[in-house]
């Protein structure tokens, strides 16, 4: 058996954009296994690290050779003679007395069995690693050996490729493979020999350290450090961590100030100006207030004599003293006097401008607000006024605070409170894990706001492909579901769209030449998306429900829900197996409908499937106006053995025209009643019904 060698693959290449090196990694990983499986090479352990300037690959061990292995190649029918047995042989540089003959279900076929001796690994190494190099995905890549070069996100400035105690020699981009890495750029030394027992240890000695974990712990252990006895916490910010971690090699937290007097500033001012602009993070005092210091994280060991700290302290004045300019110029205006500088900006070009976005925000918030006895002056006017902070200089030179700045300006001009936070939060949600606004009318500007944006794309066929999604309209359509799920609004989302309307009762039929149909259709992709795999129902759960009769997406979460927990009680799989067995029995049937006529009913099992199905429907409809869910389908569930009866002992398919078609009226009615509230035949059961 081949002995195995430890193997270790760095490219060192100038600083990558942080938020792009986890990606690469897990690419590196799936390229690396996917070469070991084309050359059937067990990869060992892996274990995968980045920083800024290296990207590294490890593998526990590797053979040293490939293991041979037999080959069979096929050749011709038997049938088609010697002379094509001959040639085959040629071909293949052996004897014809040496081919075999394979039984094939298209008969019997020459074939030739041969032992094919395993390559040394590194030599397969070198040849495989330019092509992996070459194959890493980045957003962005460039040429830096010319035009139909090799092309990758940054220059590559050293590789290592150390098997064993051997170099894996090979070269891509001008770059000759060695076995020197190369320190941080400023404590390290350029060339660190190194073996594969102390890699780690060498770079740390020269300013790197290489797991991304270890850096975590170091920027959580120093801001700790740094706030013992001061009175002081932070404000959490898990992104702004993840993204100082692959912005350094050697994260060292310090301690900054600013002047107090910039606290008349509103805090989203300051904390957005230290969180995107400097990547400082935000400390609070024992009052909870912000407090006039923060956090910055270093490429540095230390700062002695505080020349890192004064720095930043000086950047951060300059950004604080542009900020409360601009703060006092949008104020000589109020938000209300800028509407028609709107029409000045473009939204979309066959879309129109802000303004044009504006009026139809404002006709579906209207149609909203008026369906949930909503006050329409108070969702008027958040409506008017919400992208009217696109015209000040803060949102210009502060583009991550749309919405708030709005907000605050709206609230500063004396606007209502319900106005002014509608405006705040008509953002939210920006993600799965974002929160909704807090407020109905934030919730309701933001559906609006989200739904023109859709209707309005879709009209003009600007409908997301693939990966592609220029306006974001996934997760506008996300964003929609989430706030009518978790704010429980009771908005029918099918009418608000126009699925199937005439154009004239669109909610935003100004905005959209479309019928509505395809939006709904991508509306409803995205309520399957959202209630099975971000809330984590089954599939089949998702399917019975949403084949139901509902209105609004609340009441589908409801159902999913008692759905969910009578799903787990003896009759239920059972009787979903037997709705699958009705849905088949009508439509084979090709029943459309019918009513039951009691005086043709058998007595026996049909009499008794109708006087119970009676019972158990009025049960239910009682149920139904509560919106009891679990109630219904627990009764619906005790039809089970009325069911069973019912097909052991009834032929539906009777030869008398009327029995049969009482009898299919009779399942149409029960499959329709249950199905209004969730189609059990959607139901995935381990066994099925004849």
């Amino acid at each position: 058996m081949s002995d195995l060698r430890p193997f270790l693959f760095e490219l060192g290449v100038e600083e990558t954009p942080h938020w792009m090196i986890p990606p690469a990694l897990a690419e590196i990983d799936r390229l690396f296994r996917d070469l070991c499986q084309n050359h059937q090479i067990d990869p060992g352990t892996l274990q995968l690290d980045g920083t800024p300037r290296r990207l590294v690959l490890r593998s526990s061990g590797l053979p040293t050779r490939q293991a041979d292995r037999d080959e069979l190649v096929m050749g011709p029918p038997k049938s088609a003679g010697q002379g094509a047995a001959m040639g085959f042989a040629k071909k293949n540089n052996v004897p014809v007395e040496s081919l075999t003959t394979e039984v094939t279900p298209k008969g019997e076929y020459f074939a030739l069995r041969r032992q094919i001796p395993g390559r040394e690994i590194s030599d397969i190494l070198a040849e495989a690693l330019p092509g992996l190099i070459s194959k890493i995905p980045w957003p962005k890549a460039m040429y830096w050996t010319g035009k139909g070069g090799p092309t990758f996100i940054r220059p590559i400035r050293w590789i290592v490729a150390l098997f064993g105690d051997s170099i894996v020699e090979f070269e891509f981009a001008g770059v000759k493979s060695g076995a020197l890495s190369c320190g941080h750029r400023r404590m390290g030394s350029c060339e660190i020999a190194f073996d594969h027992s102390n890699y780690e240890e060498r770079l740390e000695k020269n300013g790197v350290i290489l797991s991304a974990v270890r850096r975590k712990k170091r920027i959580q252990d120093g801001i700790r450090k740094q706030l013992r006895g001061k009175g002081l916490t932070l404000i959490p910010d898990e992104s702004l961590l993840d993204d100082l971690v692959y912005l350094t090699e050697f994260p060292t937290p310090i301690l900054g100030s600013f002047n107090p007097s910039f606290l008349d500033l509103p805090q989203e001012v300051l904390s957005t100006v230290m969180r995107h602009h400097q990547r400082y993070f935000t400390l609070q005092g024992a009052d909870g207030k912000m407090a006039p210091h923060f956090i910055a994280v270093m490429n540095m060991k230390s700062d002695k004599k505080g020349y890192v700290v004064k720095g930043n302290e000086r950047v951060l004045e300059a950004r604080f003293n542009d900020a409360r300019f601009f703060w006092e110029v949008d104020r000589q205006k109020t938000l209300a006097s800028r509407i028609g500088d709107l029409k000045n900006v473009t939204f979309q070009a066959r879309l129109g401008s802000y303004h044009d976005k504006t009026v139809g925000v404002h006709d579906g918030i209207t149609r909203l607000a008026a369906w949930l006895n909503l006050d329409l002056d108070t969702a008027r006017r958040a409506a008017l006024l919400c992208k009217v902070d696109l015209m000040t200089e803060m949102v210009k030179e502060l583009t991550e605070l749309q919405g708030v700045m709005g907000g605050l300006y709206a609230k500063a001009d004396g606007e209502p409170e319900a106005v002014a936070q509608a405006i705040y939060e008509h953002y939210q949600p920006q993600s799965m894990e974002d929160k909704i606004p807090s407020t109905i009318y934030g919730q309701l500007l933001s559906v609006a706001d989200k739904l023109d944006t859709l209707e309005g794309c879709f009209g003009i066929g600007l409908i997301p492909t693939g990966s592609k999604d220029p306006f974001a309209l996934r997760r506008a359509a996300q964003g929609v579901i989430k706030i009518l799920v978790e704010g429980r609004l009771r908005l029918d989302l099918k009418k608000a769209v126009g699925a199937g309307m005439d154009a004239t009762t669109l909610l935003f039929a100004d905005r959209s030449a479309s019928d509505g149909t395809a939006l709904w259709d991508f509306l409803l992709d995205r309520i399957r998306y959202y209630f099975r795999d971000v809330r984590g129902f089954a599939y089949d759960e998702v399917n019975a429900v949403l084949a139901g009769q509902w209105e609004h997406l609340p009441d589908v979460e409801s159902r999913l829900y008692a759905l969910k927990m009578v799903r787990q009680t003896e009759n239920f799989e059972p009787l979903a197996a037997s709705f699958k067995r009705i849905r088949n029995i009508l439509k084979q049937a090709a029943w459309v409908n019918g009513d039951i006529d009691p005086s043709k009913l058998e007595p026996g099992p049909e009499q008794d499937l109708y006087d119970e199905m009676s019972r158990v429907l009025s049960l239910v409809a009682g149920y139904r106006k509560s919106e009891d869910y679990m109630q219904s389908l627990a009764v619906i569930a005790t039809l089970r053995p009325a069911v069973d009866s019912f097909f052991d002992r009834i032929l539906v398919n009777a030869p008398d025209p009327a029995v049969r078609a009482n009898r299919l009226a009779l399942l149409g009615r029960l499959f329709n009643e249950v199905s209004s509230i969730a189609d059990f035949s959607e139901i995935v059961t381990s066994s099925t019904s004849e």
